[in-house]
């Protein structure tokens, strides 16, 4: 018992240090601004962009909350396939299936791309053709995590929506996969230029959402994952009685309808739904930072806040750079620019703080 006690007091000594360093260095910095991205960018010609949102967005939530959890994720799918650039928002055409189509964006929500549509028919009729839908992914995704009682950060704005979506192949190349370890995940997020923090922190999305039968029965069937809390497993079978079977269930069996800091508590309890999930908590690299998350949740809306925008704005298009779409969902039927005082305003300047 007294060996259980010192280690459970070096645990939250070790942790408490950590949680130190981290929240230090969060509020020391913030990501650098990628050129022609801003705080303000659409200050003169869309002021009432930000309100518009989030008015829509409660409105959707008080139909389905679930949507919020859809549209985090599709913000995670567009920046890790070729950049913040709302390719995932096309659909396929004539000559071939779109990123939606791709194998790990199928359970994307349907009523989360819906949600977009509708959020940028009331921008574009309230301001003109001004603003991406790459940005109305980016604040809707912040959003989503607020209204569901996480962080309220800000967001850079000032991204042009890409003229192509990925293949097949580049999208199940760059999306992490619920089957990973954590020491692939650090390698996968490094060509990104995030690092083991920033990949737990935005791992903390999955407090909200659900996932389905197929993306965690291999931990079940035919042998059950050592790193699988019994009662949890059983549970998990009930729902899921077989390798294929259909269905689905909550992320965070703690609160799965509110952003907070119960996921990483659920990893401490081995109720992690996917391996990807409960390995950063074995893992010797990232479970001082899980633990660190679940007994600080400041600390950890802190830090998502801080990943999250580093996220936001990989490799990103700007300036004349792609187009504004007049429908989220396909290109414009001529390659036309258009020209705003925002354009003008920040042509040949750099943001900054």
């Amino acid at each position: 018992m007294a060996s259980t006690t010192s280690l459970i007091s070096l645990l939250l000594l070790s942790s408490i240090f950590l949680s130190s360093h981290l929240s230090l260095t969060s509020a020391q910095s913030t990501p650098p601004l990628v050129g022609g991205l801003s705080w303000n960018f659409y200050k003169s010609n869309c002021p009432k962009l930000e309100k518009i949102v989030r008015d829509e967005l409660k409105k959707a939530f008080k139909r389905d909350i679930g949507i919020a959890a859809g549209l985090l994720r599709i913000h995670f799918h567009d920046c890790f396939v070729q950049g913040c650039d709302g390719s995932v928002l096309l659909a396929g055409s004539a000559s071939g299936p779109g990123e939606q189509e791709a194998p790990p964006n199928l359970t994307l929500r349907p009523q989360a791309f819906t949600v977009i549509n509708e959020i940028r028919n009331k921008i574009h009729k309230a301001c003109g053709q001004v603003v991406s839908c790459s940005d109305i992914t980016a604040l809707a995704a912040r959003d989503s995590v607020f209204l569901s009682g996480g962080p309220n950060y800000r967001v850079p704005l000032g991204r042009r929506d890409g003229l192509t979506f990925a293949t097949r192949n580049a999208t199940l190349e760059n999306l992490p996969f619920f089957g990973s370890s954590a020491r692939e995940l650090i390698a996968a997020v490094a060509t990104k230029g995030l690092d083991a923090t920033d990949l737990v922190a935005i791992s903390g999305g999955h407090t909200i959402g659900r996932g389905n039968c197929g993306s965690f029965t291999a931990r079940l069937y035919p042998n059950q994952d050592v790193n699988m809390d019994q009662t949890y497993a059983n549970n998990l079978k009930r729902i899921c009685p077989a390798l294929n079977s259909n269905g689905s269930t909550v992320l965070d069996i703690r609160s799965p309808n509110v952003f907070d800091n119960k996921y990483y508590v659920d990893l401490m309890n081995r109720q992690g739904l996917f391996m990807s999930d409960q390995d950063l908590y074995t893992d010797r690299t990232t479970r001082p930072i899980v633990t660190s998350f679940a007994i600080n949740q400041t600390l950890f809306y802190e830090r998502f806040a801080f990943s999250m925008i580093k996220m936001s704005m990989l490799n990103v298009l700007t300036g004349t750079q792609g187009e504004i779409r007049a429908n989220c969902s396909r290109r414009n039927a001529a390659r036309t620019y258009v020209t705003t005082l925002v354009d003008e305003d920040q042509e040949g300047k750099s943001a900054s703080f």
